[in-house]
């Protein structure tokens, strides 16, 4: 299949200013995966789309393709041995050269064996730099329950340096609807927070609203891409957004499959904004309380449910009357892991 960009938006060009990040995210087309060899043609396109957006945008730094884009959501089948991919996979390496090739960074999505084969699989985002090294890897914290059968990731929440001063962390889907793992990330110095997903159309507005407020609330830029398009049984709402360390959305997409939507991102101003600002410096202000009042401020922790997540006691005062605390009803028989059976694919 001949990738062709239909539909572009852009609040910069095809060029950028010397200090400028620029980004495309792919609003990439929905995969119907039925078995391996799907997932072969999926790396085609998308090591195509990668070749392709870098002639269109001769000046792109970074693009970015949604969670799920490489080996789909057939849930009959996704957690089988030939559905899983590992970082020294063949089609991790042409990811690779696809970046290398191009002289972009690139980030991208893989259903990940677990080094233990007799637990069930990461969820996993790579951002692979622009000489085909992998410079971030990330398996998925928040796992989206209870459907998805994914073990929780193993590897916090990374940062690594990337081009034009960003500093960069990716979160995987229903990980943006956490408020403290896009704290974690400006904690540990992200300027810029990536959120790739395979949202459908019941969460729309949720998705923007926690984009917005994730760069409010940690003063850094947050680009966001979903799949597009409709797979038989959902339709993927695409919705590309950019958004400003104030919380103002940049860019939008809209629900187009293929849409690129790009935008020039200033990370030195995430940093002279995090340095200069006071009212506004939330993230700041939360470690030294009161700091007119209180030279210095409070410094003490005062929030029960930090104190309880560390102790290993975390528990809500309406946790007795929660129905919902497993996947019973997806996965009657448990998670399917191991070989595809001799009779055949599943689903």
């Amino acid at each position: 299949m001949t990738f062709i960009p239909d539909f572009m938006g852009s609040t910069g060009s095809v060029s950028a200013w010397e200090e400028a990040l620029l980004v495309a995210m792919i609003q990439y087309p929905v995969p119907v995966i039925k078995g391996p060899a799907d997932i072969q043609t999926q790396v085609d396109q998308i090591c195509k789309a990668v070749a392709t957006t870098k002639a269109g945008y001769p000046d792109l730094d970074l693009v970015v393709f949604p969670e799920y884009s490489t080996q789909g959501l057939n849930t009959a089948i996704w957690t089988y041995d030939e559905m899983l991919l590992r970082i020294d996979s063949p089609e991790i390496d042409r990811f690779r050269k696809a970046c290398r090739d191009n002289d972009v960074w690139g980030v991208f999505s893989l259903m990940e064996q677990n080094d233990d084969p007799s637990l069930p699989p990461f969820n996993t985002a790579i951002i692979i730099n622009s000489q085909g090294e992998i410079a971030l890897h990330y398996r998925k914290l928040q796992p989206w329950v209870p459907i998805e059968p994914w073990s929780p990731g193993n590897y916090g929440m990374p940062v690594c340096e990337g081009p034009k001063g960003s500093r960069l962390a990716v979160c995987i889907c229903h990980d943006g609807m956490f408020p403290e793992l896009a704290r974690e990330a400006a904690y540990k110095g992200a300027n810029v927070y990536i959120r790739i997903s395979g949202y459908s159309t019941q969460v729309n507005d949720q998705w923007i609203w926690t984009n917005r407020t994730n760069a409010w609330q940690n003063l850094m830029y947050t680009i966001s891409v979903n799949l597009a398009g409709y797979d038989g049984v959902f339709y993927y709402f695409g919705e590309g957004t950019v958004c400003n360390y104030d919380g103002n959305v940049l860019q939008q997409g809209h629900r187009n499959p293929w849409e690129i939507v790009t935008a020039e991102l200033f990370p030195r101003l995430v940093d002279k904004a995090r340095e200069n600002w006071a009212l506004e410096n939330n993230i700041f202000n939360l470690g030294c309380r009161a700091y007119v009042g209180k030279p210095g401020g409070e410094k003490e922790n005062y929030l029960t449910w930090v104190r309880d997540l560390a102790n290993g006691c975390y528990k809500l005062p309406w946790d007795e009357t929660i129905r919902i605390r497993d996947g019973w009803k997806y996965y009657p028989e448990g998670v399917k892991l191991g070989p595809i059976s001799q009779a055949g694919l599943p689903g």
